[in-house]
């Protein structure tokens, strides 16, 4: 290992650190300056919603916590079995859905996986092919409304989604892909240099959140670490490269899903 490599991951580890000599507040945080809070919630675009259903619970097969955290496991082959509206619609809300939101002025969310401060810096990105009712294409996620909204109207992605996804097939051909981004300044705004270690666990509860909601409701589903960092993002819109900007928003995991063989 040479020794720029060496420096590369002292940073990187320092970074997981979050509280350590290198990370001290040089300057109080956006938030101890009383400048504004950013927005909880990404702006809705411009195309068409689908509404979820709340009367998810018949997708609930299995409500053991204990056999549900026993069985967990990561899933890579499913059904062709079109993933049914109401499961998909209670994976989204035991990942991202939101409970009650608070506060005056710019609110803060309460949702159904813990975030650090509940800055909540993640948003959910589905590029769907099989989920009954719903065209193919890619979607996403709007917690407060409990909706999808069309992000990009392409049903066949599979072959630039398998190259974004260093060749991993069987995730592109999912039935449903779950892909978080992270606006980073929502969590920066409160926490500063600490914010980025805190944004990463909190992707960490939301996939651990969906695994347990996939054996709970006759799904499978695999994490996703290992993917293009420029790929992925230009097929969900993003601007590409590092950016000081504070609605910058990039991909940080995915997980494919889909009904159990």
């Amino acid at each position: 290992m040479n020794e720029t490599t060496k420096y590369k991951m002292l940073i990187q580890r320092e970074m997981m650190k979050g509280y350590t000599a290198a990370y001290v507040q040089a300057e109080p945080t956006d938030q101890q300056q009383k400048l504004p809070a950013p927005g909880a919630l990404k702006a809705a675009g411009n195309g068409k919603r689908i509404p979820l259903p709340l009367d998810f619970q018949d997708a609930v097969s299995n409500r053991n916590l204990l056999s549900l955290i026993r069985e967990r496991e990561s899933c890579r082959k499913y059904s062709k079995e079109a993933v049914p509206l109401n499961t998909l619609s209670f994976l989204l809300w035991a990942v991202q859905g939101v409970r009650r939101m608070a506060g005056r002025g710019e609110k803060i969310t309460f949702r159904n996986v813990p975030s650090a401060g509940s800055r909540h810096p993640l948003e959910t990105y589905l590029f769907i092919r099989n989920v009954e009712g719903v065209a193919p294409g890619i979607y996403h996620y709007l917690p407060s409304g409990h909706q999808l909204e069309l992000w990009e109207d392409d049903p066949d992605y599979a072959e630039e989604l398998t190259e974004a996804l260093n060749g991993q097939d069987f995730a592109a051909e999912a039935p449903v892909l779950f892909v978080w981004s992270a606006i980073p300044y929502r969590t920066e705004w409160r926490y500063g240099w600490q914010s980025h270690k805190y944004i990463l666990l909190d992707a960490g509860h939301a996939c651990e959140n969906l695994y347990l909601a996939c054996e709970a409701s006759g799904c499978g589903t695999c994490a996703i670490g290992s993917y293009n960092q420029e790929l992925l993002d230009e097929l969900l819109g993003f601007m590409p490269g590092p950016s000081g900007e504070k609605d910058y928003e990039f991909a940080v995991y995915a997980a494919s899903v889909g009904l159990l063989p």
